[in-house]
């Protein structure tokens, strides 16, 4: 049975967690990839709400079996404050696998990433200061710590005192903060051992087994396309890979597994942090979509930036992850609006320019070119079929797919679960 991945078409906040929870029942492993806990998933169930951060949103579904990959950067006391905040609530997390592979956040790298980033000034990322990027760094460096380190209490001293033999000397140097002790890490994560232990597993032989075996496998990235280290507006991007090459690496499973790559578009665009942003809102339209949106970050509480639809950056993402389908969400959030303007193009010095510029300096400067299209007033949260909503919404979302470059293939409606319009199943 081939692997299917669902992903982030713009800058994150897309709304995957509704996306995989629609298809969490269907499936038979829902793997997180990639990020840590500085991103998060809501998915409302009924009249409950649950915000997601390391936990893949398959964790809802009682017959699916949730995985954090290899590529993922583990704080294991968030890990295990949301795993005792789901079972408080009778959400079974027995059933969680965690590879052995994946990388640890310490209070180091917690420490060093607000400082660090408040050291930068008006040149900061926006990071959330969750330790998200140091932790990525030293696994590049070679200096990170696994989860399998965990239980062998000698190792994990030496890579402690490795990695706080040079960070220290920042913190007290450039920093003029105190050191850290290594006993106190120490003593802290080898109490976490026992606790993870039995969610340990190599998790990228346990999906090969179950994809032999033909289960279907739904593979989560967090975050967005644009926020991809490498493909993203870089530097303002995270640590990891969230398209869809980073599914492969951040999972263990090879390509030719893949057959499915779903990206999440919103109906208009949102970022949080700093960084370029076309199409970005500063009036009292910007303002109505923040707030009826609930356009506020799961994990930062962060306001989010908002914007108009931007097709070059749909276009983009489906170029760089090979997209089959788009699942365009919060659809209802544009009722009531006379004109509806989406970005088609750009303008840079003068010139019309079609896709996404390969230049950040480019991107920076580009100004949206728009063309406009007929709003409705109609509430279509009741809708389930693409013919129950207005002819004004059907042709909003016909000329998004036509400028976009994939079918449109689930379409949101409202957040609930069922608040839905499939128009081609992903299964």
């Amino acid at each position: 049975m081939p692997a299917l991945v669902l992903l982030g078409a713009q800058w994150g906040d897309e709304g995957k967690g509704k996306a995989t929870d629609l298809l969490g029942d269907r499936v038979d492993y829902v793997v997180r990839y990639q990020g840590g806990n500085n991103a998060g998933h809501t998915v409302v169930i009924g009249d409950q709400k649950y915000a997601l951060h390391l936990l893949p949103s398959g964790i809802l579904s009682p017959n699916v079996v949730p995985v954090i990959g290899n590529g993922v950067v583990i704080d294991p006391g968030v890990l295990l404050e949301e795993i005792a905040g789901l079972k408080e609530r009778g959400i079974d997390c027995s059933k969680l696998v965690i590879s052995s592979n994946a990388h640890l956040i310490t209070p180091y790298h917690r420490t060093i990433d607000k400082v660090s980033e408040r050291f930068l000034g008006k040149a900061k990322i926006g990071t959330t200061g969750r330790g998200i990027g140091p932790a990525y760094a030293d696994k590049i460096n070679r200096i990170g710590i696994r989860v399998q380190d965990l239980f062998d209490p000698s190792i994990l001293r030496q890579k402690i005192e490795g990695a706080l033999k040079d960070k220290n000397q920042v913190l007290i140097k450039v920093f003029n903060r105190k050191n850290i002790e290594v006993d106190e890490v120490l003593d802290e994560y080898l109490k976490y051992a026992e606790i993870l232990r039995p969610y340990v597993a190599d998790t990228s032989l346990l999906l090969d087994q179950a994809l032999a075996a033909g289960k279907r496998v739904l593979l989560e990235g967090s975050q967005g396309t644009l926020l991809d280290v490498d493909h993203g507006t870089y530097p303002f991007v995270t640590s990891s890979n969230p398209t869809a090459g980073g599914a492969c690496t951040g999972s263990g499973i090879g390509p030719t597994k893949i057959t499915r790559v779903i990206g999440i578009v919103k109906a208009y665009t949102t970022r949080v942090g700093s960084g370029p942003f076309p199409t970005e809102l500063f009036d009292e339209d910007g303002a109505a979509l923040q707030r009826i949106g609930g356009e506020v970050g799961v994990t930062t509480g962060r306001a989010r930036r908002c914007g108009w639809y931007d097709a070059p950056i749909a276009r983009y993402a489906v170029r760089v992850n090979g997209l089959t389908d788009f699942f365009l969400t919060k659809l209802d959030v544009l009722t009531g609006w006379e004109k509806i303007p989406v970005c088609v193009a750009y303008e840079i010095d003068g010139k019309r320019v079609e896709e996404l510029p390969a230049s950040q300096s480019d991107f920076h400067h580009a100004k949206p070119i728009y063309e406009y299209l007929p709003g409705w007033k109609e509430d279509i949260r009741s809708a389930r079929k693409l013919s129950d909503l207005p002819k004004n919404a059907q042709a909003y979302v016909a000329f998004l797919e036509k400028i976009s470059g994939a079918p449109m293939s689930a379409i949101g409606v409202g957040p609930g679960r069922d608040e839905t319009i499939v128009v081609k199943d992903f299964l």
